[in-house]
């Protein structure tokens, strides 16, 4: 009763269009009557504006427009750093954003509703069975409408739409694509007021009101409806310490991990260089891409190369073909399993038979040794050969210091570098006939 009465005095005094205000006493002097004065709001008056926009959802445009300059008339009318002034900005965010997608859905997507950036499609499929993210229940297809995120694949009832309160995070990767990359950055209930990090519900350790549940990734504390206990790999775990098992995480992380397990936004050389000491199957990849990145220019000159499309053996990995340094949390996945290791290998050896056996244009564009002159045609990813720094001729390693061309010749000293038994090698010309040495 008491929220009926709240509403009915906010419907009778912004809705009325017949409720004006008393008139000013006309001044002598022709200037213009002072603005009313409004008055200190009384507890009674900011529960209802801070009521406002969450349970009612059919405002229009213009009583959502009042409704957000009584949300900022209260908010300055309260404590500041207070918990209602924080509920107040909250209330706030939200009718703006309500503001922002209140509009009628285009003639030809009739079926889609926007609601905090996410874009819900109408389901059709009656057979399914889900469980919606905003109340937690079942979803029962051949008796309820139900929608269905484009973006992030959030799925919730029709009576549930206007209550989504959380945003997509198909905008989040959009905007800012990186990764928490502390382990459990977990600063305590109390820095949360004791309330859930994404509906701030009331929740404690000993689950009354309700059950205090940490995400793994973020290490925040959530309410059970919005963590489920839902398991993802977590990607600081798995860079700093090399571990892929699953822990749990809320909700929205995990729709913000599935979104941005193939994104290449790891720079392991940076975040963790000593992990290449300690990770075999990182070294094997990363000279394989290396090898496949040496490739790449036979491929884009040879018009049979394009023909077959051979680089679109790595349309899954498009990033292995631009840089060797990026990874996906995908890759380290694969890694780990051993899955990545055995396919790139197969497609090194696709890429090495093409432009090493089967096309003449591409053989034809291998290097000779300029030390030695002898022996097969050689290829800046073979294992045996060593590529100048400086202009990318291309030598046998044993004869080469690996250095620019202004150091090139007969490696000395190294046993690494030093020439195979039997070949005679030549430290200085031989004299000349008639010349002064």
């Amino acid at each position: 009763m008491a929220s009926d009465e709240r509403l009915a005095r906010f419907r009778q005094a912004h809705l009325n269009p017949f409720n004006k205000t008393p008139e000013q006493p006309e001044r002598p002097d022709g200037e213009p009557p002072a603005p009313a004065q409004q008055p200190d709001p009384t507890p009674g008056d900011l529960e209802g504006t801070l009521d406002l926009g969450l349970a009612e959802d059919h405002f229009s445009r213009p009583v959502l427009r009042r409704a957000i300059e009584e949300c900022k008339r209260v908010i300055l009318a309260l404590p500041e750093h207070s918990e209602r002034q924080k509920d107040a900005v909250v209330r706030l965010i939200h009718l703006r954003l309500k503001l922002q997608e209140l509009k009628d859905p285009g003639e030809d997507e009739p079926n889609i509703r926007v609601v905090l950036e996410h874009r819900f499609y109408k389901e059709k499929s009656k057979s399914v069975k889900q469980m919606c993210d905003k109340c937690s229940t079942i979803i029962w297809g051949l008796i309820q409408t139900w929608y269905t995120c484009t973006g992030c694949y959030y799925r919730c009832h029709s009576k549930c739409l206007p209550l989504v309160s959380r945003p997509c995070v198909r905008a989040q990767v959009s905007h800012q694509a990186e990764y928490q990359l502390s382990i459990c950055p977990e600063s305590g209930l109390d820095s949360q007021d004791y309330r859930c990090a994404e509906c701030r519900a009331p929740i404690s350790l000993r689950g009354v009101p309700s059950e205090a549940r940490q995400c793994d990734y973020t290490g925040l504390y959530y309410c059970s409806s919005c963590h489920w206990n839902d398991l993802a790999v977590v990607p600081a775990r798995a860079i700093h310490n090399w571990d892929f098992e699953p822990r749990k995480v809320s909700r929205c992380s995990m729709r913000y991990l599935a979104l941005m397990v193939s994104r290449p936004v790891l720079k392991l050389r940076e975040i963790n260089p000593l992990l290449f000491n300690y990770v075999e199957e990182l070294v094997e990849i990363r000279k394989l891409r290396q090898d496949i990145l040496l490739m790449k220019p036979y491929f884009i000159t040879c018009k049979e190369a394009m023909e077959a499309r051979l680089l679109l053996q790595l349309q899954d990995r498009q990033h292995f073909v631009e840089n060797d340094e990026m990874y996906s949390l995908q890759d380290l996945i694969d890694i780990e399993a051993g899955r990545l290791g055995c396919s790139l290998t197969e497609i090194h050896t696709l890429f090495a038979k093409h432009i090493k056996l089967d096309c003449e244009r591409c053989q034809a564009k291998g290097f000779v040794c300029e030390l030695c002159r002898e022996g097969d045609v050689l290829f800046p990813f073979d294992s045996h050969t060593s590529v100048c720094a400086d202009c990318s001729a291309v030598f046998h390693r044993y004869r080469h210091t690996g250095a620019g061309c202004g150091d090139v010749g007969m490696a000395g000293g190294d046993p690494a570098l030093s020439p195979p038994p039997g070949t005679a090698t030549m430290t200085t010309p031989p004299p000349v006939p008639g010349v002064p040495g």
